[in-house]
């Protein structure tokens, strides 16, 4: 299926016979029936019928719909934030005495979620290994491990792994793979294709792409999304709203041509940013200067619109002048909507959360203003470093 077919069409006849342009939101939180024969029957398989929509939701639905078939999978879950998914796809696959192994400086809470506050508590245990070498993870594999973590490209660094000689790896040891696609999004690489089990999506991000909504959806084979749905999602009940799912469904309207915008931008304020005197590295894996470019050539089809660099100081009131004066960058967490933001390492840089990174990294995330305006405020800024 095209693109155009799966955000502008693919189920949007299923649910009404009024011809709406925008799908339709069913703010229900219920589903009756009208005899017994038909309500039990619909609670035997909870998955296939309109119950309660802590299960199942038309507009949720249809939101899932279009994006397994983004990401290529069989069926995807849509979840009320990027950890409740990230959690979720985890969590079915370990129990008490199993090990997982990520690789490093992944996404902070999922950091907390593997190493610090809940896993740890029931005998889950956690290599966290460099991805870059695919042998560091062959090599970390035991007897007990039962799934491979992987973010590509990570959240700073944008360090990637070689997702279909991991899978490979993965699968001849019986291991269930699953990936962070949130940088990339589904337009720009498609980690099922090679030959990763599951997919996740911090969705408020480029998904929904309006900083508007907070959301979270984990893609895969139908096996693998049934076993998610009748435990973690039913009984965890970390589930989006069909308000947020319509949000969702918005925002995928525009997403490529967003993300073209975002990339074409991020292009130029990488080619400013290169070489620049105040500036010591820059980091962007779909440029040559970054080590594993090639690797990015090969498994995405663009860059998005997250770069990190590092300032030549590493004077932290100079840094955070520079940030402080800043006019049209907001300064905040996340990224993917329209503004663009920027986020000095320095704000939580400490022993044991994210110690690998230093103090005098920038990660900024282009938006869809005119990226002009945002070098030029970034010069500015610059005279104070």
């Amino acid at each position: 299926m095209d693109i155009p077919y799966i955000l502008n069409v693919l189920g949007e006849d299923e649910y009404t016979d009024v011809n709406p342009v925008a799908p339709p939101i069913y703010q229900t939180s219920n589903f009756f029936f009208r005899t017994v024969e038909e309500f039990r029957n619909a609670i035997t398989s909870e998955k296939e019928y309109w119950i309660y929509s802590r299960g199942n939701n038309p507009t949720v639905n249809l939101l899932c719909r279009k994006i397994a078939a983004l990401e290529h999978a069989d069926e995807a879950l849509a979840f009320g934030s990027g950890m409740a998914a990230i959690s979720a796809a985890i969590l079915s696959n370990v129990a008490t005495g199993d090990h997982i192994i990520c690789v490093r400086n992944p996404y902070s809470w999922t950091d907390t979620l593997l190493n610090r506050n809940l896993l740890p508590r029931f005998g889950i245990n956690v290599s966290m290994v460099d991805g870059t070498h695919s042998e560091n993870i062959q090599n970390a594999i035991t007897p007990k491990t039962r799934l491979i973590y992987l973010e590509s490209p990570n959240s700073w660094t944008f360090e990637l792994q070689d997702l279909a000689e991991i899978a490979k790896i993965a699968k001849a040891a019986g291991i269930v793979t699953a990936i962070d696609n949130s940088y990339s999004t589904p337009l720009y690489q498609n980690p099922i294709d090679l030959g990763i089990d599951l997919v996740v999506h911090t969705a408020s991000k480029y998904l929904g792409g309006h900083s508007d909504t907070v959301a979270g959806i984990c893609c895969g084979s139908s096996e693998l999304i049934d076993k998610i749905f009748k435990n973690e999602f039913l009984t965890l009940g970390g589930i989006i709203a069909p308000q947020n799912a319509w949000l969702l469904l918005r925002g995928l309207r525009t997403l490529p041509v967003r993300m073209e915008r975002i990339s074409n931008s991020a292009e130029k304020v990488l080619d400013f940013l290169l070489g620049h005197e105040k500036i010591e590295k820059v980091f962007y894996p779909n440029h040559p200067s970054h080590p594993q470019h090639e690797l990015a050539r090969k498994q995405m089809k663009r860059g998005s619109g997250l770069i990190t660099f590092q300032t030549k100081t590493t004077d932290i009131q100079k840094i955070e002048a520079f940030c402080n004066s800043l006019k049209y960058w907001k300064m905040a967490v996340s990224w993917g909507g329209y503004e663009s933001l920027i986020i000095p390492s320095c704000t939580f840089v400490r022993p044991g959360l994210y110690s690998e990174i230093p103090s005098n990294f920038i990660r900024i995330s282009i938006g869809l203003e005119d990226p002009e305006f945002l070098t030029q405020d970034l010069e500015r800024g610059f005279e104070l470093l």
